[in-house]
């Protein structure tokens, strides 16, 4: 521990007042500023610059500006812990600096004396910095989220720790402007008031915007271009609550790179097109950064300010060149940012780049970030057409970056049918076109790279296209037909090299594959030829977000109206054969009648849009019960028989170097044959096989894989009893005994917002409750297990009259016990959404944090949660997009 932050502990009980422990070491990537609202004895903030594994700080009475008029107190206080930079919530009474925190804002930030930015060189960046405050006067630029741009610290004659913060002059000064008006948490979103009153929040923003500390990121030399990440089809405009929506501009991809001040763009295939965009380099080169790949779209608009991309071929046909106010306004549309500072984002999900690329872009007439919403992808795309576009973008929030692939989890929603199309030859023309052609001959490569034909186009043509297009088909003729199959034409056709690319719309494909009315729309010199294949068109992902699942309306559930007692399911191509389907496997009681196998496949068949994405790559332990939860039951961890066809299993090592082979359950027809083996509930493990987004793509290792998991887990079971429980008996269901369960989950819950962590809850489906913390894959689960001991020991301490970590049942009773020992390679939890053997037919239900003491476990069943789901949708969905790093939070691993 740095000697600086001896002060720190000092002047503070740590234990009561809350604050963070100095634990973290030496940062990594750029260097990190927070700036913290707080309402001690008298509102101040409190600014933070990292330097030398601690953070400098001073307080400013009045807050920052960015009126460079402004000249704003600062008085240089003791040393902070790193981990400060995340802290917010409540200092203790009676502490020093009692009182609310809020991280108000951070990022990450560089000297900037010399005018040259340093955040690639934290060794640089540190010398200056130590420079500047040896001489009284540090200049910087904070690339914030309210804060941006150049600003200094001054120190002042008054006194020894008296310095003065101010704004310098440049594009990001806002005279005039009340940053402090936009007074929300960039963490949590909540104000010092929300945080005042007790409202609790889970953060699901990055608590650092260090590049060092983000999930996905990875230390990387700088990549030059990056190939472009290619996006799908969709059959559709939809809704999705996972999902962000952009309007789809009609211009050129662009890859956009920066390193040393010097900017290139770069074409969609890896061409160097920066003398053509010449008029969009210097505010590409102005960029605050060391080092950058972007991603985004150059478009040109019209003399009405509407994208035109005739404009921007004419433009590109003169290379550019023109008198002053001849040439249409180009702009650089980003979306995404790829490698920032000498870090790899690509594996970071989409959320997180956005958040980053927010941060650090330096936007201008000609270069804009691209405007993207959340969910409603219906109204966007309505106002898309409305105003000229092409449609729009579909993306998945948790997305990560997949170069030169095409991938489902981006979507182009379009307007009309679209697709680009080799042109393999045309046919001879008629009449007024007897000097150019009649129809161009159309075709796309398939997965043996052949060029299959797929119709012809004739119409969309006027007499400078036909001219122009002749004149680049007549160098490319040749005798032989490029097609695998020469199509049947009405005219003579004359084939040709397959090097030009078409973008043509049509109204529908006919079962053979051909075009139904198409239209010429223009050529895509942009597009390689070798990557046009028959574009898959993805159906609309459903309301909930999951990628394969029916519809509740479906024939799925049409089918399961079926009055026999067994019949075959069909669904997603495969064959599934039920039997007994009547058979009780809850019996009737006073809230329900008895509930058959067919009930159980129709609650798995509703709810598998929400189900599915969690069990999804993680090995799971059967629970069956053949003839009902009153019969014989049995656990299952290896199936031991052939599987069908659609199941998928792995192979894990266990004990003493054996080996056993799990079931996954990867799509629907795995999961209604579960149903159909009466597996009542769903065990998962707390890892999965899925190395993103915490591994290399390359990590093909299974067991190292399943050695890390994705959350520790806090098991709460209330040992209060009813009274009416039978000598020797596990406590019953009881609301006294569930409303302490509650209780200690929030206490739990204060306990991981000290320390940044995410918390998620949901009912056992019993008599507990289950507190799942996502975590970053960089621990095994002895440390995982380790930690759940820690913060639980911390919890019971506080609370050794209502919490037990006790072993033994009889030392429990009357106490709330935390059981941390789920933490184990191989254990398992019923998954959120699990049916439960007990007499009401419950299912483990996620809940949120504000409902928890308004509900009951009985309240959600096989009957009642899907009706839920349609109101409220998945709350877990985000659970991995909340990862945080434990090791650093505890000081472990």
């Amino acid at each position: 521990m740095p000697s600086e932050l001896e002060r720190y502990q000092e002047m503070r009980n740590l234990e009561r007042s809350g604050e963070p422990r100095p634990a973290k070491g030496a940062g990594t990537g750029p260097l990190v500023f927070v700036a913290q609202k707080h309402a001690a004895r008298r509102l101040h903030y409190d600014f933070r610059l990292e330097l030398d594994g601690v953070l400098k700080s001073w307080a400013v009475p009045k807050g920052p500006s960015l009126d460079p008029a402004d000249k704003r107190l600062a008085a240089m206080v003791e040393d902070h812990p790193l981990d400060y930079a995340a802290f917010e919530g409540v200092i203790a009474k009676g502490e020093y600096g009692a009182g609310e925190v809020i991280v108000w804002d951070n990022g990450t930030y560089s000297p900037d004396e010399s005018g040259k930015l340093l955040f690639d060189d934290r060794d640089a960046a540190q010398a200056a910095l130590r420079d500047g405050l040896k001489n009284g006067k540090i200049s910087f630029f904070l690339r914030g989220q309210k804060l941006k741009g150049s600003f200094t610290l001054v120190k002042t004659r008054r006194g020894e720790n008296d310095w003065l913060l101010m704004k310098h002059r440049d594009d990001y000064a806002r005279p005039g402007h009340d940053v402090l008006s936009e007074e929300r948490s960039v963490l949590s979103g909540r104000t010092i008031a929300e945080v005042k009153s007790g409202l609790s929040t889970t953060l699901l923003v990055p608590s650092s915007t260090n590049l060092g500390e983000l999930e996905g990121a990875r230390r990387a030399a700088f990549p030059g271009f990056v190939p472009p990440m290619l996006a799908s089809l969709a059959e559709g405009p939809f809704s999705n609550p996972s999902w962000v929506f952009e309007p789809k501009l009609d211009g050129y991809r662009i890859i956009a790179t920066l390193r040393n001040g010097e900017a290139a763009l770069w074409s969609r295939r890896g061409l160097d097109v920066t003398d053509k965009y010449a008029l969009l380099v210097p505010p590409l080169s102005r960029q605050p950064v060391s080092e950058l790949v972007l991603d985004g779209e150059v478009v040109a608009l019209d003399e009405l300010g509407r994208v035109c991309f005739q404009c921007l071929q004419q433009y590109l046909r003169s290379s550019g060149i023109g008198a002053k106010g001849s040439q249409p306004p180009l702009i650089y549309y980003v979306f995404d940012v790829l490698y920032l500072d000498g870090y790899d984002l690509r594996a970071v999900p989409l959320t997180g780049r956005k958040t980053l690329l927010g941060i650090i872009l330096q936007v201008s007439d000609s270069v804009r970030a691209v405007d993207s919403f959340a969910s409603e992808g219906e109204i966007l795309f309505e106002a898309a057409v409305k105003n000229g576009l092409e449609g729009v973008m579909a993306k998945r929030s948790d997305s990560l970056y997949e170069s030169g692939r095409r991938s489902k989890d981006w979507l182009k929603v379009k307007s009309m049918h679209s697709d680009e199309f080799v042109i393999g030859g045309y046919t001879a023309g008629e009449s007024a076109r007897a000097s150019s052609f009649g129809a161009l001959l159309l075709g796309y490569y398939d997965d043996a790279r052949k060029l299959k034909f797929a119709g012809h186009v004739g119409s969309g043509f006027d007499d400078g296209s036909l001219t122009e297009l002749r004149k680049k088909l007549d160098p490319l003729r040749i005798d032989v037909s490029p097609f695998s199959e020469a199509p049947q034409t009405n005219t003579p056709p004359t084939w040709v090299r397959p090097e030009l690319v078409a973008e043509v719309k049509y109204g529908e494909r006919t079962q053979d594959g051909r075009l139904r009315i198409p239209v010429f729309l223009r050529l895509r010199e942009d597009k390689s030829p070798s990557e046009v294949r028959r574009t898959e068109i993805i159906a609309a992902p459903s309301a909930s977000g999951v990628r394969t699942t029916p519809d509740p309306g479906s024939s799925l559930l049409e089918q399961l109206t079926n009055p026999k007692d067994g019949f075959t399911l069909v669904m997603e191509g495969k064959r599934i054969s039920l039997t007994h389907v009547d058979k009780i496997l809850w019996p009737q009681t006073d809230a329900h009648p008895a509930l058959t196998k067919r009930d159980f496949l129709k609650y798995l068949a509703q709810v598998s849009p929400y189900l599915l994405p969690h069990l999804k790559d993680r090995p799971l332990t059967l629970s069956r019960y053949p003839d009902g939860i009153q019969g014989e039951h049995f656990w299952q961890k290896h199936w031991g028989h052939p599987v069908p066809e659609f199941v998928e299993t792995v192979t894990i090592s266990e004990e003493k170097s054996k080996s056993g082979e799990y079931l996954l359950c990867q799509n629907l027809p795995t999961l209604i044959w579960l149903g159909q083996v009466a597996d009542i509930e769903f065990h998962t493990w707390f890892s999965r096989i899925n190395p993103k987004p915490d591994f290399d793509d390359g990590e093909k290792d299974v067991n190292r894989l399943l050695d890390r998991p994705d959350f520790i887990i806090f098991d709460l079971d209330p040992y209060i009893y009813s009274g009416k429980e039978a000598a020797g008996d596990e406590p019953e269901l009881n609301r006294e005994a569930f409303a302490r369960g509650c209780e200690v989950a929030l206490w739990l819950k204060e306990v991981l917002d000290g320390l940044s962590l995410a918390a998620f809850v949901k009912t056992s489906g019993k008599t507990g409750l289950h507190i799942h913390v996502p975590i970053v894959r960089r621990l095994d689960y002895r440390q995982a297990r380790r930690a759940a001991e820690t913060i639980g020991q911390f919890l019971m301490q506080k609370h050794a009259r209502d919490i037990t970590m006790e072993w033994a049942p009889e030392k429990r009773s009357g106490k709330v016990f935390i059981d941390y020992a789920q933490n184990v390679r191989g254990k398992t939890l019923a998954s959120v959404y699990s049916p439960r053997p007990s007499p009401e037919a419950a299912v483990s239900a996620p809940l949120s944090w504000d409902e928890l003491r308004k509900v009951y476990p009985t309240d959600f069943t096989i009957l009642t949660v899907p009706d839920r789901l349609k109101a409220t949708g998945d709350l877990w969905a985000n659970i991995l997009m909340a990862k945080r790093d434990l090791g650093k939070a505890l000081g472990i691993g």
